[in-house]
């Protein structure tokens, strides 16, 4: 996958997570697990295009390792969404997916970058 295809995958998924956000319950829960997920959420797509403009190889894994942190993090606030009752688990279900795919592909990037030297 292209690097301005990720580009596009990750903003796309930055977009649909605000959207999750906003069919959240009105109440404190809600509004503190949206705010977190949304931080995380939008730094995977911000990050990913400092990657893109990295200048070393090194830079390059550094700044991944950030984004597969965010996604990762991403992640664990659309489990805990499901699992604390605030949204059903087949609301959520293709936003999980589609953060476990983005994290592999980005596992296997850096993967690949290491194997360089």
């Amino acid at each position: 996958m292209s690097g301005e295809n990720l580009k596009n995958r990750t903003k796309q998924f930055s977009l649909r997570v605000i959207n999750l956000v906003d069919a959240l319950p009105k109440n404190t829960k809600a509004f503190v697990i949206g705010k977190q997920l949304i931080r995380s959420a939008t730094s995977v797509g911000a990050k990913y295009r400092a990657v893109c403009r990295s200048r070393s190889n090194a830079e390059f894994v550094s700044k991944l390792n950030i984004v597969i942190e965010e996604a990762d993090e991403s992640s664990f606030w659309l489990e805990l969404i499901v699992e604390s009752g605030l949204l059903r688990e087949e609301l959520v279900r293709d936003l999980l997916q589609e953060v476990n795919e983005i994290i592999a592909i980005m596992v296997s990037s850096r993967k690949t970058a290491m194997n360089k030297h």
